[in-house]
């Protein structure tokens, strides 16, 4: 398994409850694969640099993950098909 660490931003159109339900889904995601999560970080909500997809704000999210190569190509796949996550980006870390 390899080290990832994978950010994201949730839409704040949505009420707080469904922002905390999207970010427990996406680590599940991961979870669900035998994968593992070792840290998880909610930075808060920031104003965006610029608009995205009509959003000014966004609620951004920090995790490091354990994780096959499989398990996250199928959580990059499920990110872009979801309306509520702005833009995701997963680095992979050094051994």
């Amino acid at each position: 398994m390899n080290r990832y660490e994978i950010m994201f931003i949730v839409r704040n159109t949505i009420e707080d409850e469904a922002v905390k339900k999207e970010a427990d889904a996406l680590q599940s995601l991961i979870t669900s694969d035998k994968g593992k999560i070792i840290e998880f970080k909610e930075m808060g909500k920031r104003k965006l640099a610029y608009p995205i997809k009509k959003e000014l704000t966004g609620t951004y999210f920090v995790m490091t993950v354990e994780a096959k190569h499989d398990t996250i190509k199928e959580f990059d796949r499920k990110v872009l098909i979801n309306e509520n996550i702005l833009r995701h980006l997963t680095i992979k870390k050094g051994e």
